[in-house]
């Protein structure tokens, strides 16, 4: 007696199939793809602090003043897509009540643009597409997918090299668990600056090429764990000059203990973690663990069915001819 099979069990064997094959694809294939760096991203990063700054009207440094951040990073897509980087456009401004509102970020007290080249799936920098400055190092704006709890090398970008941040645990931001990472930077020489002589203690001399010196009290960051995101990040900067050859500071240019993240930027950076790394779980564990069980279960059953069919009226005992002798 044969047995027929329903086009329903064949349905659900194959769609069970599929579905099982789909699921090692979405972990596998799909999500590394997914976990790369934006080419359009538009993103504004602002810190707050006190500190003394150095006023040219008065020359001399004032203390206690209220400090403002402003980080602005946006994608150029068009170089992006021909270098297959990502190709973030960075200015950095520092800046006081004073020069606040700025028309002309030039006029603020300290004006940073730059250009950050990324290998788009690792973070590595990409030396091309007119990268300024030459960097180093494993995180900048952001770290890599898929944070590791270890020491990474950060770049800092007053001090022209890379620092080391340890691992410091986990830290919530608003609700939103992170790792953390911090790291110091002891005064360095970074470079030399033409000031007059009486700003470094000496007054006799018209021009002196003083020593730029930088060194950071703290550095404190916390990370989304699968994106990389900098959901908060607080730095302690100072910055002085020094006559040349001199053993101390002559001239304090910026001094803070700590500038940090306001409020809304923590919230815009938690609100936006939550969102990609979520797409990401969708994508490399909630979806093909679904797809996983639900094709197990779909293909179990079709094959049930498939074995077990159902007899077929037309070649049953009482449709076969009697025997005859």
């Amino acid at each position: 007696m044969r047995r027929r099979v329903s086009p329903v069990s064949l349905i659900l064997l194959g769609l069970g199939t599929f579905l099982l094959v789909l699921a090692p694809m979405l972990a596998w294939y799909v999500e590394p793809r997914a976990a790369v760096n934006p080419i359009d991203i538009d993103t504004t990063a602002i810190y707050t602090g006190t500190g003394s700054v150095f006023d040219v009207d008065k020359v001399g440094t004032v203390p206690d003043q209220k400090i403002t951040v402003t980080q602005t990073v946006r994608g150029d897509v068009a170089d992006s897509e021909r270098s297959g980087k990502a190709v973030w456009d960075v200015t950095t401004t520092v800046d006081t009540d004073k020069s606040l509102p700025a028309a002309d970020p030039h006029d603020a007290l300290e004006f940073m643009p730059g250009r950050w080249v990324t290998n788009r799936k690792t973070n590595a920098p990409a030396h091309c597409c007119r990268e300024k400055p030459y960097f180093e190092g494993e995180a900048y704006l952001k770290f890599p997918f898929d944070v590791q709890k270890r020491a990474y090398r950060w770049w800092d970008n007053s001090l022209g090299a890379t620092v080391t941040l340890n691992y410091r645990g986990t830290k919530k931001i608003h609700g939103y668990e992170g790792y953390r990472f911090t790291g110091t930077v002891p005064a360095t020489r970074t470079g030399t600056r033409l000031v007059p002589g009486a700003i470094v203690g000496e007054p006799k001399r018209s021009q002196v090429l003083a020593e730029e010196w930088y060194a950071n009290h703290l550095i404190e960051l916390v990370v989304d764990q699968r994106t990389g995101r900098v959901i908060y990040a607080q730095v302690g900067p100072r910055k002085t000059l020094r006559a040349p050859g001199g053993k101390k500071d002559a001239a304090v240019l910026l001094d803070s203990q700590k500038l940090a993240f306001t409020t809304a930027t923590q919230k815009d950076q938690v609100d936006q973690a939550k969102t990609e790394s979520g797409q990401l779980r969708m994508v490399g564990q909630t979806l093909p663990i679904g797809a996983g069980v639900l094709g197990f279960v779909l293909a179990a059953v079709g094959v049930v069915l498939v074995v077990r069919g159902r007899p077929d009226p037309d070649t049953s005992e009482s449709s076969q001819p009697p025997l005859t002798m």
